[in-house]
């Protein structure tokens, strides 16, 4: 028999914070039980663990998220991000409308934002 991924862990200083963030970027909620504080946090719906660990990140990412926006464009989708706290890391979108960009979390975790399905298709 073959292993499952259950979850996806991401180390990080603040696990409740960094958790938050990314649950308000999903649109998916922390699990219940999980409190500022507390040594790690869980997006259940997206199998996302986060876990504090003393260490800063150091480095390029070895795994980076690529999101692809559901009920907006790209460009709604990266200016809604910025004010959840993002930052603009490189932007590689086009002047056609193709291209993506490429954003920080509030750790400095890389991840980058696609065209939504519907701009894809035109």
């Amino acid at each position: 028999m073959s292993s499952v991924i259950r979850h996806v862990t991401i180390d990080c200083l603040d696990a409740y914070t960094l958790g938050s963030f990314w649950a308000e970027v999903l649109g998916q909620p922390l699990h219940a039980e999980d409190f500022p504080g507390d040594p790690q946090a869980l997006i259940e719906g997206a199998g996302l663990l986060f876990v504090a660990v003393p260490e800063l990140k150091a480095g390029k990412n070895r795994l980076h998220f690529d999101l692809q926006p559901q009920d907006r464009t790209r460009d709604e989708e990266v200016a809604r991000l910025l004010g959840l706290g993002a930052k603009l890391v490189d932007d590689r979108r086009n002047a056609d409308g193709t291209g993506w960009a490429v954003l920080a979390d509030i750790e400095g975790n890389e991840f980058c934002v696609e065209r939504s399905k519907a701009e894809r298709e035109v």
